[in-house]
């Protein structure tokens, strides 16, 4: 059975308002943001966001106030911004943002964990740190939120060695993913070229999973080679075809990510008025992808193609860069 999509409809059944909410990628890269754009202009809001490394896709439905909590480990548009603005104004000058912050590798676990159904998972990491003791989110406040954990951790006895802890964290309950790749068939069969990062553990662990995709392919083609094929079509409910839905980020093999996009971004991100400036134009005024891809223009989306043997694009370097 066919599960491609236009991107509106798969955003408009399955993604809501409330979910707890997951997207694929790593900081600048495989980053879906068409997906991000459609969720801003259909309205949906107060996500439960449970992110490994993030960029500018969460920092935009921050910036626009969709984010009730937001379960990180850090948030940066690498090379351009080392924290990314709407995120950092949202907690130390709003406060309208509730934060929990585990390590990256404890984050990178949790979801993991996910996807293989645990209630809770033992770690030695972060144990004797701030990110032990020190609480975002207060038990009182999770308590008001039925789909956050009641607690961010708890200190347990080891049972395989006595007199010895280790730390449990909570296992997320994702309802909704939303992943780029590269190759995708009709049924949902899908191929992530490069890193997979995160996105194969919460393809499993999620109750609804959107993928945007470079290319729907034949069943035959996907099946060519299963070796490397990463997600199974019983995983995915909606295949949207979205040539160059990660722009600005990258998509290995394909194309590069845009230094001139970011750059602008994070000098708009720096004042509220000129982020909702940016998101009037570059989304809201937008009617869809297309008009995206039209408002960036052939020629500068061409130049972001990669150089075949490279997997980067080609750059003109002037005189003394």
């Amino acid at each position: 059975m066919s599960k491609v999509m236009s991107l509106h409809d798969a955003i408009a059944k399955y993604v809501e308002s409330g979910d707890s909410l997951c997207f694929g990628g790593f900081t600048t890269n495989r980053k879906p943001y068409a997906a991000v754009y459609e969720i801003i202009r259909q309205g949906q809001t107060d996500f439960i966001g449970y992110s490994g490394p993030a960029g500018g896709d969460w920092d935009m439905l921050i910036g626009c106030g969709r984010i009730k909590a937001f379960i990180n480990c850090y948030i940066a548009n690498s090379g351009y911004t080392n924290v990314c603005r709407r995120f950092r104004d949202a907690v130390e000058k709003k406060h309208n943002l509730l934060l929990e912050d585990y390590s990256q590798d404890v984050m990178m676990l949790m979801l993991h964990a996910s996807s293989l159904g645990l209630p809770y998972l033992p770690v030695k990491l972060m144990e004797g740190s701030d990110l032990e003791y020190k609480w975002g989110i207060s038990a009182e406040i999770r308590k008001t939120i039925p789909k956050l954990p009641d607690k961010k951790l708890e200190r347990i006895p080891n049972p395989f060695k006595e007199g010895e802890d280790v730390i449990a964290v909570p296992v997320p309950r994702i309802d909704t993913a939303i992943i780029s790749v590269q190759k995708a068939s009709i049924n949902g069969t899908c191929s992530i070229e490069g890193d997979e990062f995160h996105d194969v553990d919460i393809a499993i662990a999620a109750r609804k999973v959107i993928v945007i995709a470079e290319e729907i392919v034949t069943e035959e083609e996907i099946r060519r080679d299963p070796s490397k094929n990463s997600i199974p079509e019983f995983c995915v409910d909606a295949v949207v075809h979205v040539p160059y839905g990660c722009h600005p980020s990258q998509l290995y093999n394909y194309y590069d990510y845009d230094p001139a996009f970011y750059k602008m971004y994070d000098s708009v991100t720096k004042t509220d008025e000129d982020f909702e400036k940016f998101i009037q134009e570059w989304v809201i005024d937008v009617k869809d992808h297309d008009g995206y891809l039209a408002k960036l223009g052939l020629p500068r989306v061409s130049k972001l193609r990669v150089v075949p043997g490279f997997q980067y694009a080609a750059k003109l370097v002037k005189d003394g860069e």
